[in-house]
């Protein structure tokens, strides 16, 4: 499997996502959830493609976790799907997944087969993954919020957007803590020592954080639904720096064990 494989199982994916959405709007459920469950098989064995082909997880690059990030989007909004019956929820994980497999196709990435040792950990992998899981989630809360931050509040039709973006928030922060205390053990393993203040693991904190606010401002403010989604963007803002915006801080470049490099 190589990367330029990729559009030829990412376009079918989008395809029957995008029909799994349609006919959700059109209350027909079985046929919904079988269209986006053969989408995300479709995309997962290009990723399982990949996984054997490079002989490593596919997690080391940018490209290779917006990879991910599109695979878990379409995952995140058919389990929402199925537990809350948001017929909405598939067109919203749609369109974010095919955000990033567009930046994947017209910016595609070099993948090899090097792994730096501090990535050879067995930590590694399911780190990276229930991350990026979580992202996917609190990804999808934020939009949802964001997009309702902009509209005329509507106190009974909030209540009920703002149901769907708490219980998204809790699965997120959930993955987030585990993907934390993973990588916990995965820096014991590889560095010596659990936490060292890197300024990955001080987004990364900040990030849990602010996601941890939004929590405890819903649970003591449940009517202020404009100030929790400004938190709720805020934290997903953390969060951006906290994936990829890191690599372009200066106090990372050089000092962070997290920024990774071949030469």
């Amino acid at each position: 499997m190589t990367w330029e494989s990729f559009i030829y199982f990412a376009i079918p994916s989008v395809i029957l996502w995008g029909a799994g959405a349609y006919l959700a709007f059109k209350d027909r459920n079985m046929p919904a959830i079988l269209l986006t469950v053969a989408g995300i098989l479709i995309f997962a064995a290009y990723i399982a493609g990949m996984w054997v082909s490079l002989e490593r997880p596919p997690l080391r690059t940018m490209g290779e976790t917006r990879l991910w990030y599109s695979f878990f989007l379409p995952v995140a909004g058919l389990f929402t799907y199925l537990r809350w019956k948001y017929k909405w929820i598939l067109s919203f994980s749609t369109i974010l997944a095919f955000v990033f497999i567009c930046v994947n196709i017209f910016k595609p990435e070099i993948h090899n087969k090097t792994l730096m040792p501090a990535l050879q950990s067995p930590w590694f992998a399911p780190h990276v993954i229930i991350y990026m899981f979580s992202y996917a989630v609190l990804g999808a809360a934020t939009i949802i919020g964001l997009y309702f931050l902009i509209r005329k509040n509507d106190k009974h039709f909030n209540e009920g957007v703002m149901n769907l973006i708490d219980n998204l928030v809790y699965v997120g922060t959930a993955f987030l803590t585990i993907g934390m205390l993973i990588g916990a053990v995965w820096a014991k393993d590889a560095w010596g020592h659990y936490w060292s203040w890197d300024p990955k693991e001080t987004w990364a904190a900040a990030t849990w954080l602010g996601f941890l606010i939004y929590i405890h401002y819903r649970s003591h403010k449940p009517g202020k639904f404009r100030n929790a989604l400004v938190l709720l963007v805020f934290s997903f803002v953390l969060l951006q720096v906290c994936w990829y915006g890191i690599n372009y801080l200066p106090s990372a470049k050089g000092v962070s064990i997290h920024t990774y490099s071949l030469d």
